[in-house]
């Protein structure tokens, strides 16, 4: 039996980051990591296309927490220890330098996840980690001496364990077993499938400021809307499925939407259509795009709305002003079923967050226990969210472990 200091279960972001942090600030540790698949990070390999979104240009931690529908409360006072800037400066300290999108999101400056890839490999082949290719965890021992841990790859003791598997129901169970509570997972972060007339033949158009709320729910969100082959998508409709992952699982992903498209009020949009009808008198509804809109979707809800593409201005009744006004600023979809979004698959669930003291992220169950990203029950919308979740754990549970 193998024995180290510090052994890392997961080889993903949080488990480097950890890992890394750990043997840099004490070179005396025998470090290693354990993946269970034959490569390491591959979700930051597939992250933002192929891009990494290594974080977000958030640096107020009472903002960032906002970004995360569960693990809000839990983190704003880690994100005091270790933030935003605290990564950027940790990448560049590296030769890593960031950059800033429009939205937010912070890319390294070469558009290659790759880069972040081999600053972690240069890293933990620099500070003397081991990373143990396909050593799948198969069981967890807890002794007076700290842990065993038993692998495909052989077994391995280490005074302390850092458990960074993300969502691995397998590792769940074994959590289970040490008396830890699970939040069964559940999807977030997927699109809404949508059969409609209205969106069947306009993928690829997206409406830049549209509000939704789920019909009969609290849940609403707000931003662009990308309507696609299978339905809706882009961050309104993301963000609305992070928020909502639990309330939606129930409903079996069978709901709907209520879509404002123009962020008016309906009476508002009536009284411009009002001014519109006398305006434009002599012109067809149907080539007169209003409200920013994008062509397609505008001819889309005309035709919705008992007109044809001839109807003109002048002579749109009430019956027809109101429908227009219905269609812009609350047209229903029915949602049935969901689709992952991209390769970036990401779930409500883990480890109970009541059991983990968030100063060290080390279990309340089990002394030397500690864990790092999303094998906890905390998950965020899109944007790099995630990440900084794991660059935050993974550093907190390093300077907790090195003292």
């Amino acid at each position: 039996m193998k024995r180290y200091d510090v052994i890392i279960v997961g080889g993903g972001a949080a488990g480097f980051f950890a890992a890394i942090n750990i043997a840099e600030k004490n070179q005396d540790l025998k470090v290693a990591i354990l993946e269970r698949g034959s490569e390491v990070l591959t979700k930051v390999k597939v992250s933002g296309g192929g891009r990494c979104n290594v974080t977000h240009a958030e640096f107020i931690p009472q903002e960032l927490v906002l970004n995360y529908p569960r693990g809000e409360k839990e983190l704003l006072g880690p994100f005091h220890q270790f933030m935003t800037g605290d990564t950027i400066a940790w990448f560049e300290k590296r030769g890593v330098t960031l950059k800033i999108e429009d939205d937010g999101r912070m890319f390294p400056e070469s558009n290659s996840s790759q880069t972040i890839i081999d600053c972690f490999l240069n890293e933990a082949e620099k500070h003397g980690v081991e990373v143990l290719k396909n050593h799948a965890v198969k069981n967890i021992k807890h002794l007076e001496s700290g842990y065993e841990i038993e692998s495909t790859g052989g077994d391995f003791s280490a005074e302390k364990l850092v458990v960074s598997t993300g969502s691995n129901p397998k590792i769940w169970k074994l959590l289970e077993a040490f008396g830890h509570g699970v939040s069964q997972p559940v999807p977030s972060l997927f699109t809404f499938n949508i059969k409609d007339e209205r969106i069947t033949e306009i993928p690829g158009v997206v409406a830049l400021n549209v509000e939704i709320k789920v019909v009969d729910t609290d849940l609403w969100s707000e931003g662009p809307l990308l309507i696609t082959h299978w339905g809706m998508s882009a961050p309104a409709i993301l963000k609305l499925s992070a928020f909502g992952a639990l309330e939606l699982a129930k409903r079996d992903y069978k709901f709907q939407i209520e879509v404002n498209f123009i962020r008016q009020a309906f009476e508002d949009c009536l009284d411009t259509l009002k001014t519109l009808k006398l305006d434009l008198a002599k012109k067809t509804v149907f080539k007169s795009t209003q409200f920013d809109l994008p062509k397609r979707l505008w001819h889309k809800l005309v035709l919705a709305s008992e007109m044809t593409e001839d109807t003109r201005w002048a002579d749109l009744n009430k019956m027809q002003l109101e429908a227009l006004a219905s269609q812009l600023t609350a047209a229903v979809f029915n949602v049935d079923g969901k689709s992952t979004f991209k390769e970036e698959f990401v779930t409500a669930g883990g480890i109970n967050l009541k059991e983990v003291n968030f100063k060290t992220f080390e279990s309340k169950r089990h002394e030397n226990l500690f864990f790092a990203g999303e094998v906890l029950n905390i998950d965020a919308v899109t944007g790099g969210f995630n990440f900084q979740n794991a660059w935050t754990s993974g550093y907190i549970v390093a300077k907790a472990i090195t003292g």
